[in-house]
């Protein structure tokens, strides 16, 4: 059983009269839907309401009086799940945000205000067993491996090559590779590395599924030289990301662009999915 614990913190210049202090502990997973699914499916309405995980108080202080100055009172907070409910990660996204708080109310008389601080807390999900067996990926991007191009004939002939470490994911560790322009006819802007979420909400009568950009690295500015290696390396930032989560309600998974922008504006775009997890 996880154990939260710290200190409450309680200044004042005059001596306190109270009616008992309390902390609660809330956990909750936030879905939201895009616009574009608003009014799609009537059923999401249910689904979409707010999971709660965790939902505890414990009476710290019975009513009384403190004295003035500084008073601390420690204390050890068991997070109970709520029923058979799992402890996932915190993670702050867009459409789906798992977050956990604790507040501290101390409760006064009619003439007195109530007092509340509500702080977060991160929540690391554990480690996972075994080792991770990495899956590295070679890729090659020219005018015929692009999907979704109306006019391929009148794109700019290129050959770019590279290779991405593995696909597979420690959280903690940063995603590496390398990338090389062998050859492009019209020069090059930029090469950008943008890591996407993709976060789906739903239900069986439907899911509602969004891509949106965590981050963009630009790795290379300029028309670079050809045949030259180019470094690929990406650090997962935290809260924004968590372990690849897949539950009946929702689903959390991630993604990797890399993004070649010619000097004509053409935009060359290659889609790796990644797996995370925290080891």
């Amino acid at each position: 059983m996880e154990v939260l614990s710290g200190v409450v913190v309680i200044t004042s210049k005059d001596t306190v009269q109270h009616q008992g202090i309390s902390l609660t502990m809330e956990g909750s997973v936030n879905l939201q839907l895009s616009a574009k699914s608003v009014g799609v499916f009537e059923a999401f309405y249910n689904s979409v309401k707010p999971i709660q995980i965790i939902n505890s108080t414990i009476e710290m202080v019975k009513p009384g009086k403190l004295p003035s100055g500084k008073t601390e009172i420690p204390f050890e907070f068991p997070l109970h799940m709520k029923g058979n409910k799992v402890l996932y990660e915190t993670y702050h996204g867009v459409f789906v945000n798992i977050q956990y708080t604790l507040r501290c109310d101390m409760r006064r008389s009619l003439l007195a205000k109530d007092l509340t601080k509500t702080c977060e807390f991160i929540v690391h999900s554990l480690s996972q067993k075994g080792k991770l067996m990495p899956s590295p990926v070679d890729f090659t991007i020219t005018p015929e491996t692009l999907q979704n191009v109306k006019e391929r004939a009148s794109l700019p002939k290129f050959l770019i090559r590279g290779h991405l470490s593995s696909t597979n994911c420690i959280i903690t560790q940063p995603l590496t590779g390398e990338l090389v322009v062998e050859n492009a006819e019209a020069a090059v802007k930029s090469i950008e590395l943008q890591l996407v979420r993709v976060e789906t909400c739903g239900c069986a009568e439907g899911y509602a599924r969004d891509a949106t950009e965590i981050q963009n690295i630009q790795i290379a500015d300029g028309d670079v030289c050809r045949g030259l290696p180019i470094p690929i390396y990406m650090v997962f930032p935290r809260l924004f990301t968590c372990p690849t989560l897949e539950t009946t309600n929702f689903k959390v998974e991630f993604e990797v662009n890399i993004v070649v922008l010619l000097h004509d504006d053409h935009l060359i775009t290659e889609n790796f999915p990644l797996k995370l997890c925290r080891m």
